[in-house]
């Protein structure tokens, strides 16, 4: 059920920005120092432009005993100023990782009793008892993954690393097809595992590969899943690359570079990316 799906003009601007406040099923739990800090059957998810969608708990639902007040305040055109709070569970705090929209402006959904987390200061995040890595699944986002015969050949300045007849194509809510190759069918010799890692709430943990052709180094150019969640077994241990910096050729087809915030820089293992999200 939907509280609130209008669009919402900023002041000042003529931006159209969205909010919808969305009523969830799941049980959503929170944990911090081994602690429930928040579990609820009551929770609510924030879509926002843009933005990724946030949890937000009824205060009942919340041990907000744990909470101590912080001066620390953002003011949000969209949503109005934030109330922040530290929490702390016996000798370990984590500073103002709570926080709640008191007063919300007008024509935006009313969040005045509700109170989210950021999402790196808690330990860990549970829907009903599967873990969620990365932040808030969105019940929208689809990722599908399916065998295929198609020819795909996979080359970095000319030189083919990679070339299937079998490979196994994901497609995910806006990003470009990623194509997953067969170990088999990836010169390995030209890969060298790195030590970059990120996790995908619908995916997994995604372990990644550098590649060096005739002595230039292509940083963590290649990905895979060892130990993929539930929901995607079939990319399990196959190897998939960025279209954004290589050629992707398919059925003899040269396939455009997509245009993504991976298309302008580099991937390299110090930046934080969502490259959990491929």
């Amino acid at each position: 059920m939907t509280d609130l799906l209008v669009p919402f003009t900023a002041p000042d601007t003529s931006a159209r920005h969205f909010l919808v406040l969305e009523e969830s099923p799941r049980r959503v739990r929170a944990f911090f120092a081994g602690t429930a800090v928040a579990d609820s059957t009551r929770m609510k998810l924030l879509h926002e432009s843009r933005r990724r969608p946030v949890y937000y708990f009824p205060l009942d639902d919340v041990r907000t005993d744990l909470l101590e007040p912080s001066d620390h305040t953002v003011d949000d055109e969209h949503k109005g100023a934030a109330t922040y709070w530290h929490l702390r569970v016996r000798d370990r705090r984590t500073a103002n990782a709570a926080f709640a929209f008191r007063s919300p402006p007008a024509g935006a959904p009313d969040l005045s009793s509700y109170l989210a987390f950021e999402w790196n200061a808690l330990d860990a995040w549970f829907e009903e008892d599967d873990q969620v890595y990365g932040h808030a699944r969105d019940p929208y986002h689809r990722v599908d993954v399916l065998p295929s015969s198609r020819h795909v050949e996979v080359s970095i300045d000319g030189e083919t690393i990679a070339e299937t007849r079998r490979p196994h194509l994901l497609f995910e809510t806006g990003l470009p097809t990623r194509y997953y190759v067969p170990r088999l069918d990836v010169r390995m010799e030209l890969l060298t595992p790195s030590a970059k890692r990120t996790v995908c709430p619908y995916k997994g943990t995604a372990s990644y590969w550098s590649a060096t052709i005739r002595g230039a180094a292509y940083p963590d150019i290649a990905w895979t899943y060892v130990h993929p969640i539930v929901e995607c077994p079939k990319i399990e241990n196959l190897i998939s690359f960025f279209n954004e910096h290589l050629d992707i050729t398919v059925d003899g087809e040269r396939q455009e570079r997509p245009n993504t915030i991976w298309s302008q820089r580099e991937p390299d293992a110090s930046r934080d990316t969502e490259e959990g999200d491929e």
